[in-house]
Order: C-alpha cells, then structure tokens, then sequence
C-alpha cells in the first residue's frame, strides 16, 4: 500500500492496454494518466523542479513561470503547492478550459495567449511573454521545458527502464513529440543500449514543424510545435509519422467506444502507431509499445463534444475511418 506526504511521490508506471482486439495489431498501450497531475508530464515536472532546487536557482521568494499547452501546467502547480511556490502558467486559448480552472484551483496563475506570433505560432507567442516577463524580475525563474535537459533525462531514468522492465523483447516504441523530452528520454535510453533492437517511432501532429515539415493549424493542445524543440535530435529516431487531427479525433472516439477515454496525444499516438506497423510490419506479430501521455477528462468539452468536433472539422469528422488490413494472432 503507498502511502505518500507529497502528490509527486506516487506514479503507475506499469499499467499498459492491450490493443490488439480494439485495432487487430499487437501494440500495448503504456498508460501515463495515472497519477496526481493526471499525465507523463509529472516526471519532467518534478525532474526539472528538484534540479533547479540542487542549483540553487529557486528559493523561498522564486516565481516559477513556464509556458505549456496543459499538462506541464497542471504537473507545476501541483508541485508548486506542494513546495510553496508561486507559479505562473503562460498557455494560449487552444488549452482545455478545465485544465486551466486545475491550475487556478491549486493557487497558480494563468495567463492565456490569444494572439500567435507571426513565426513561431501560439508557442512563439507563449516563449516570448516568458521571455518578456523573465527581464522584468530577477525573481522570475523559467525551467524551459522545451531546452531543459532534465526533461529528456526524467524519461531516460524511469520511463523507458519501465517498459524494457515488463518487455524486455520489445522491437518497436511509439512516443508523441511535443517538448520532445518523453521522446528523446525515450529513445536515448534505448539506443544507448547495447545492440539494442528497438525501432523508435515519433509520431507528431500534421502541421507541427518539430520533424521539418511546414506549419499548419493546430486546434488540440498536447503533442505538436509552431517552434522546433531545443531538445529535438533526431539521430536516435528511425522514422518519423504526422497524423492529422482528424484521424486523432476518430481514434479517440474509436477507443472511448472500448471503455478508453484517452487523451488527444494518445489518440494521435495510437493512430499513428496502428498506421506504421501496417504499412512496415503487415501480417508480423512484433512485440511493439506506444506510450499514452494522459486520460481523456479534460477533452470532454472538445474532442468528446460532438458539436466541437463538426464545427472545427466538419459534419462527417465523426465517421469512423477503414481500419487497415491487422493481424489478430499471437501473444505477448
């Protein structure tokens, strides 16, 4: 039985979904959502906090600012009431509603972009006020998601030693790119092993520019960048995958009909996944992983809202997708 005195103690690591009934193909699902900030995000949250604590960068009359879509957010002003910090959050007006009443409720600040930057998008826009409000207070202490090493490296430490733990014959891993810091964590660690056989897979939003493609519009906060991430190598990926919003609201809905509410990023994840392996593994029972950032709660009011979904994506947006062609065979 856990027992803890502080939120950030307790975290699930080895919970995963099997999905090959819901998608015919063998990928297991490791679910992130488990824990008091509701996300992976947690990790990188508290990796980052407990660092600049070591450096003797926060003390008592610190304010912490960062800038997040939602679940970093979340993960700060959990830990920042816990600690006694006073944290503001710069998001931008795609972060879920009720995310933002979270953080507000645990005593942190938010302050909403509404406007994107003509360059960087709504992430060019939130780094600038960051910036901005960091030369105006020497007390202002910015962790910097997106360039902080101890983001990546949180992953490097528990994550990925998690899944090699429960699958330790794994050949494939699914991870989203948004600060890339789960991502980078995750394939460091496993290209740094050994002979290591592990294909990594990013997958990230149609009109992200993290993997070199164009920007686009981007409507659900989570995975996805108007910026390239600092953190970004991508030496230690051995393919890449952009899935359209589209097809992340249909998975979403496909697995929330199985009893799944899962997140945007998850849904953009697993579609991406099921769509890798059947074009490069067809009819192959690999022992294959994606990782699921978060639960699907504070989506309600978009992905799991009908009336959002048509207006942003059109009438037929709900119609389910032709599932490819899956194998339905075969153990882990």
């Amino acid at each position: 039985m856990p027992i803890i005195t502080t939120p950030q103690e307790f975290n699930e690591e080895d919970l995963f979904v099997d999905l090959r009934e819901m998608f015919g193909y063998p990928l297991y699902l490791k679910c992130e959502g488990f824990n008091f900030a509701g996300s992976v995000k947690l990790k990188a949250a508290a990796s980052m906090i407990e660092a600049a604590e070591r450096g003797g960068l926060l003390g008592p009359e610190s304010i912490l600012v960062e800038s997040s879509s939602g679940n970093l957010g979340m993960a700060l002003s959990m830990i920042a009431a816990a600690k006694g910090y006073r944290f503001i959050c710069v998001v931008d007006s795609r972060t879920n509603l009720s995310t933002r009443q979270v953080i507000e409720s645990l005593g942190s600040e938010v302050h909403v972009i509404t406007e994107p930057s003509v360059t960087g998008g709504f992430l060019g826009a939130r780094l600038d006020f960051v910036r901005g409000l960091c030369t105006t207070d020497p007390r202002y202490v910015w962790l910097n998601q997106h360039a902080n090493q101890n983001n990546w490296k949180a992953h490097y430490r528990t994550t990925a030693p998690a899944i090699e733990k429960q699958f330790p014959n794994l050949e494939v891993l699914f991870v989203g790119a948004g600060t890339t810091g789960t991502l980078m964590g995750c394939a460091r660690y496993f290209k740094e092993q050994p002979n290591s056989p592990v294909t990594v897979v990013g997958i990230d939003s149609a009109g992200s520019v993290t993997f070199g493609g164009p920007a686009g519009p981007r409507m659900i906060p989570g995975l996805g960048a108007g910026v390239r991430p600092a953190l970004f190598d991508q030496r230690y990926l051995d393919d890449m995958v952009l899935v359209p919003e589209i097809d992340t609201i249909r998975t979403c809905h496909t697995l929330a009909r199985g009893g799944f509410l899962f997140g945007g990023s998850t849904g953009t994840v697993v579609n991406g996944a099921v769509k890798w392996l059947a074009e490069h593994r067809p009819g192959q029972d690999v022992t294959a992983v994606a990782i699921s950032p978060d639960l699907g709660d504070r989506y309600l009011d978009t992905i799991y809202r009908p009336t959002w979904v048509q207006d942003v994506y059109g009438l037929d947006a709900l119609e389910p997708a032709p599932r490819p062609g899956a194998v339905t065979s075969g153990v882990h």
